[in-house]
């Protein structure tokens, strides 16, 4: 039901702009034929909306993907280097929540493995929101940040990674093999920040799938219950983004690429010291503006790299 709404709204969308644009034809050769010169500037910003309208539904062309509709789980993970990755995975972290604020989604923090002395090591947000993992699959992939290290008591310029995870959310009537034998699910006490805040039962959930080694675990709901339901979502997700992961491998094996995965795929840099500048390298497309972008301003990054891929 929700697809067929989503083409409903698609063809009323188009027949809106086709009618408009038969209406602002119809309008033109009317004024040319008066010569009648004194609508030249409202038709002029007429046709520049409805210039912007067809860019828009052009660039809507790149969600053709099977899951692009889908809500996304989107996990970080620090590379080598300690606190200064935790803390690169941190600002990751607000980074993508922020986004998710200004574009009106909503998300959420399930999962978030604090670093010893700050930043995270890990963490794991559900962003829901119309084609989330369309956008959001732009990021997938390594991270890298270059600043004078607030850590380094000699303010030396520093290097950090992180990696991003990017999977479509598994929905209910999606089937995604997993059986219950090969579960190993594992329960520990949710990290807070201690005091009358510390979990004193063991709430969070863990589960391993042991045929793949994939890992999901759930701390932020009070039920374990609850916390069990959400970490075995996340596991389907992980088991379905695996299984995409093979078919692109196929595919490209079929057309004789080489795929470069893992640490080595560095998506994006990000210049801190000794100037300001970040820069995607899939595509070239970089910005002097780097508060901004840390900020959560991320829609021309993600714009220009699904515009690459049509």
């Amino acid at each position: 039901m929700r697809r067929l709404s989503q083409l409903q709204d698609t063809v009323i969308t188009w027949r809106q702009l086709e009618k408009k644009a038969s209406e602002l034809a119809e309008l033109i050769d009317l004024a040319l034929a008066e010569g009648e010169r004194s609508l030249e500037s409202d038709t002029s910003a007429e046709i520049a909306q409805l210039e912007h309208q067809l860019d828009d539904l052009e660039f809507q062309l790149a969600f053709s993907g099977e899951y692009d509709t889908r809500n996304a789980l989107l996990a970080v993970h620090s590379g080598a280097g300690g606190t200064e990755s935790q803390d690169w995975s941190q600002m990751l972290l607000r980074m993508y929540l922020r986004w998710a604020e200004r574009r009106g989604f909503e998300a959420e923090v399930l999962d978030l493995s604090p670093g010893e002395e700050a930043g995270v090591k890990s963490a794991l947000i559900t962003v829901k929101g119309a084609y989330a993992y369309g956008y959001l699959k732009a990021e997938h992939g390594v991270h890298r940040l270059v600043r004078l290290s607030p850590f380094d008591a000699d303010h030396a310029r520093h290097t950090s990674f992180a990696l991003i995870e990017v999977m479509p959310e598994v929905e209910s009537e999606v089937k995604v093999s997993i059986n219950t034998d090969e579960l190993k699910v594992e329960t520990f006490r949710a990290s807070g920040p201690g005091g009358q805040h510390m979990q004193k039962t063991s709430t969070a959930v863990r589960i391993s799938h042991l045929p793949t080694g994939l890992v999901a675990s759930c701390q932020n709901e009070r039920s374990q219950l609850r916390n069990k339901e959400t970490a075995l979502r996340i596991l389907r997700s992980r088991v379905l983004e695996l299984e995409l992961e093979k078919k692109a491998e196929e595919q490209a094996k079929l057309k004789g690429e080489h795929i470069s995965a893992g640490w080595g795929n560095q998506i994006r840099s990000y210049v801190l010291h000794p100037y300001k500048m970040v820069k995607d390298h899939r595509t070239d497309y970089e910005t002097s503006d780097a508060a901004a972008v840390l900020d959560g301003e991320l829609d021309e990054f993600i714009r220009a790299y699904l515009k690459s891929t049509l």
